[in-house]
């Protein structure tokens, strides 16, 4: 399917976006209720058309529309009038529906170790001695083939970890039990809010985001995320995930003519609220990167403000619908959202971002060399979908004919870091292990006098050399770090980016 321009809005002249410069990024930015989810569907659909996969998040349940022909409202029929538009039809699009609890789509799982440790830190909401500490039980498990899949798998590492803290004080340092024990709850804090749903098997294969239907469209993978809104931190890590995964997996490209992947972040100021600096550096890099894998980004956000200006400055493709200005801080919001604009000598910018109307947007769009466009104000072009829900039979219809119905419904319970722990437990008898520095340690025989869980007989059993495992382990670990390859295998491309994990 050839890669035509794609319009996107209209005043006395059409307004295009070049596909080979929609993996260049783009804003949707605007106050609430002035078109910004409109501009969304319009851009997603064309997409489609163009054979481009599209991953989305359906915030507040409106964009399943877009699986339905539309155009029948008297809103766009006169809109299609106004502007006007002779070749106007409506189409529905391709849509595959996705949702974290299961409930409204196909279920969407990661494992832990997919997650990796920073994401899952910030996921917890841990200080960073916890999240040193969280850090510390990954390598562990890594290094001992011990995989982390489910909420399960880490708790029973934690409780490792936690009961055996002495076996790696000589390498690491202090465990200190208190952050064990707030990782511990915070874990559950996060289960009670459905982790157990999403931290399973069968994990997302990205390959079934990048699809196309029969007629060459691409698939528009909604992702039902109102109850997912409830969570906002939840919501922000699972995108970042999925952003940083498609960077991993996906293979370098360069210039194409159009992009292999779109990848709208409605709500994007959840992403950036109380980020700590060494994530948001990550996020810059992946998003500076990951347009020579074939992906565009797009953050929807009521103001360009709600983006970090590293970030911001990477957006070349930008809508802006109107801005409020009932406050001082309103009125320097809007200042700042012009200035960004290449300016146009016969419009006062300024002005016009809070006299737009719904459906109105300031737009500036790349040129053929990678430029930005001169501002221009200017009508969006109404969807060719349907604005709006879908009824549940029409939704239960595209889950059934989905190209990956019956794939993610069962959950997986392979034997992971829980089961191998749990299968180390019997008698044995106490030992002392010498921790490298020639100093003793002992091998806490109070856990298994009193009964020492499922961890007492791993602790205590002894290799070959009569050392305990925990004591082989910590040495096996202090070997791994010093090693810049041993867990990159592991850990894979990302584990320098987020600590994620390849399968």
């Amino acid at each position: 399917m050839s890669a035509s321009p794609i319009l996107i809005a209209k005043n006395a002249t059409d307004i295009y976006l070049l596909p080979q410069m929609a993996n260049r990024h783009g804003l949707i930015a605007g106050a609430t209720g002035t078109g910004k989810t409109i501009t969304l569907q319009v851009l997603a659909e064309n997409f489609s058309a163009q054979g481009v996969p599209v991953f989305m998040a359906d915030v507040k349940g409106d964009l399943a529309g877009l699986s339905q022909p539309g155009g029948q409202s008297p809103k766009v029929q006169e809109r299609v009038r106004q502007l006007p538009l002779a070749d106007f039809a409506p189409a529905g699009c391709p849509v595959t529906f996705w949702d974290v609890f299961g409930a409204s789509g196909h279920p969407v799982r990661a494992t832990i170790s997919d997650m990796g440790p920073q994401l899952l830190a910030r996921l917890l909401q841990l200080n960073e001695t916890q999240a040193g500490v969280l850090n510390l039980v990954f390598r562990i498990a890594d290094t001992n083939g011990l995989l982390l899949l489910d909420e399960k798998d880490l708790r029973a590492m934690l409780q490792f970890v936690g009961e055996n803290a002495g076996q790696f004080t000589t390498e690491y340092g202090n465990i200190s039990p208190a952050s064990i024990g707030a990782i511990q709850r915070n874990l559950l804090a996060l289960e009670a809010q459905g982790a157990e749903k999403f931290f399973a098997e069968p994990a997302l294969n990205l390959d079934d985001l990048i699809q196309t239907d029969a007629d060459g469209k691409g698939f528009i993978n909604i992702l039902s995320a109102d109850k997912l809104m409830q969570s906002p931190k939840i919501y922000a890590t699972f995108l970042l995930w999925l952003l940083s995964e498609l960077f991993e997996r996906l293979p370098e490209v360069g210039d194409v003519p159009q992009p292999k992947l779109v990848f709208f972040f409605d709500e994007a100021h959840l992403l950036f609220n109380d980020i700590p600096p060494a994530l948001l550096e990550k996020i810059e890099q992946v998003v500076r990167l990951v347009r020579s894998k074939g992906v565009g980004v797009y953050f929807v956000s009521q103001n360009p403000r709600d983006i970090p200006d590293n970030i911001l400055g990477q957006l070349g493709n930008r809508v802006q619908h109107a801005l409020r200005a009932f406050t001082p801080a309103d009125q320097k919001a809007v200042k700042s959202a012009a200035d960004t604009f290449r300016a146009n000598p016969k419009l006062n910018t300024e002005a016009v971002l809070t006299e737009l109307a719904v459906g109105e947007a300031l737009v500036s769009l790349l040129d053929g060399n990678g430029q930005p466009g001169i501002v221009q104000r200017a009508w969006i072009v109404p969807p060719r979908s349907q604005i709006g829900p879908i009824t549940t039979a029409q939704r239960q219809q595209i889950l059934q004919n989905s190209l990956v119905a019956g794939v993610y419904e069962k959950v997986v319970d392979r034997e992971s870091a829980y089961e191998k722990l749990k299968a180390a437990h019997g008698p044995s008898t106490p030992t002392m292990a010498t921790a490298p520095s020639g100093s003793p340690i002992a091998s806490a025989p109070a856990v298994a006098a009193s009964g020492g869980g499922i961890f007492g007989s791993l602790f205590q059993k002894t290799s070959a050399r009569g050392d305990s495992i925990a004591a082989t382990m910590a040495k096996s670990v202090a070997r791994s770090m010093s090693s810049t390859v041993g867990r990159e295998i592991v850990r894979g491309l990302l584990g320098s980016l987020f600590g994620g994990r390849k399968r």
